[in-house]
């Protein structure tokens, strides 16, 4: 008996095969969630020793913000002798310089602008470090200008590193979540890939993968390296991809720093933009090394293959092929496609679009939920309204994915001018 009896026709076929996909693919994300579920936080043993620290920070153009920063990782409850703070001024043109200095920083300028940007900076900095300071540090803290540091972030940190993690990354949090939408939706988005993927990959034993700021190098690591080679639009994730298809462990640590958001649609457009180009470009450059990683049964490689792989282009590819059908199927007057066919790709389109909102707006409750005590919001009316924005938010990554795909991408530093410290952070939580 024919398949199309069965109301089994081609188009059927497609939608089914791309949900069944999608489900296997990122079914583990799920186990994810209960594995946190069932066990919480993860909780590092105490050091058995206290460790040495370079914090490296590259600012460009951060005269308003880098102050508070640098003062937050000098005033922190770890020995003054074993933290210092090194800032690299890359090609700026106002007193981030004088105002770093001032606050305790050991400060560089650094004017390369055919080279301008956070991983040449870093490339810079780390050399210099090492070449100048030898063996004074057993590792690397990387932070961006606008962060802020909680007074414990090193003492957590010490104890994965004291636990031998030579990379590891941590809670990263918000210092704008009131701004507008867009900073609640990104630094929700944040706070659930700290507590749902990284610290889950950290319960299970797989390697976890360092986003942007507050993440930690061992010296071995980096001189092993002979400097930081690392130097798409992504060099975070480039790394972090680096690290699975080499079968190096990136550990997590429930320390907690605060991260600026962008508070404009604009603004934040641009910075994901370049994030999901540089995602491109890792995925594209390492989808053989992951590939031969999975084969020898390497999770980690498995887990960074479906992280950095562009799914949104399937569900764009699903979104066309069902629009294209119902088109040419409606022109058709039956010819090509049954009024059941044609019903049945309006339910996908409302489907595909639908159950991304819903996906998203559960998540959004649960990590809502779970880390309301992380939460720092005047205004609880923002904290409910995020739960129905914050799938919009999502969702802007599908015409993104487009735009990436065919869109010459360079990095632009993202303007930051939200001038608060630790205290002015902490003081302001309501959502317990």
């Amino acid at each position: 008996m024919e398949l199309n009896k069965f109301g089994i026709t081609p188009i059927v076929i497609f939608n089914m095969v791309i949900w069944l996909f999608f489900t296997l693919a990122y079914f583990y994300q799920f186990v994810y969630m209960v594995r946190v579920w069932a066990r919480g936080m993860v909780r590092l043993s105490p050091a058995k020793k206290q460790h040495s620290f370079a914090f490296f920070i590259s600012a460009h153009n951060e005269e308003p913000v880098i102050g508070n920063l640098v003062r937050s990782i000098l005033a922190q409850d770890y020995p003054s002798e074993l933290i210092d703070c090194f800032v690299v001024c890359d090609a700026c043109t106002d007193n981030t310089h004088e105002v770093a200095e001032k606050a305790g920083a050991i400060v560089w300028d650094r004017n390369d602008l055919a080279r301008r940007g956070k991983s040449w900076a870093m490339d810079y900095g780390f050399d210099r470090i090492l070449n100048e300071y030898g063996d004074k540090y057993d590792a690397f803290i990387v932070f961006d200008a606008d962060n802020l540091v909680s007074p414990n972030y090193t003492t957590i940190m010490n104890q994965a590193f004291d636990a031998g993690y030579l990379v590891c990354t941590s809670y990263r949090n918000s210092k704008n979540f009131d701004s507008s939408w867009i900073s609640a939706g990104n630094a929700l988005w944040f706070m659930r890939e700290a507590k749902y993927l990284n610290n889950a990959r950290m319960m299970v034993g797989t390697s976890c993968a360092i986003s942007g700021s507050g993440w930690m190098v061992s010296e071995k690591v980096v001189r092993g390296m002979h400097g930081w080679d690392f130097h798409t639009l992504t060099e975070d994730i480039q790394f972090s991809t680096f690290c699975a298809a080499n079968d190096i462990q990136i550990g997590f640590a429930p320390a907690e720093f605060y991260d600026e958001q962008p508070v404009a649609f604009k603004a934040s457009w641009v910075q994901r933009l370049r994030w999901t180009k540089g995602f491109y470009q890792v995925f594209f450059s390492y989808k053989g090394d992951l590939g031969k990683g999975i084969r020898r049964r390497h999770f980690a490689a498995y887990d960074m293959m479906m992280t950095i792989a562009p799914g949104m282009l399937l569900t764009l590819l699903s979104a066309f092929v069902n629009s294209t059908y119902l088109i040419i199927g409606s022109l058709s007057h039956g010819f090509i496609a049954t009024q059941s066919e044609l019903s049945m790709c309006v339910g996908s389109l409302v489907m595909t679009f639908g159950s991304m909102y819903v996906v998203f707006f559960i998540l959004a409750v649960i990590t809502t939920i779970s880390e309301r005590s992380h939460i720092h919001s005047k205004s609880k009316g923002r904290i409910i309204s995020n739960l129905f924005t914050f799938p919009i938010f999502m969702m802007t990554y599908v015409p993104m994915a487009v735009v990436a795909l065919f869109k010459k991408v360079e990095w632009v530093p993202t303007k930051h001018d939200i001038v608060v410290d630790v205290d002015d952070v902490l003081g302001t939580n309501t959502a317990q």
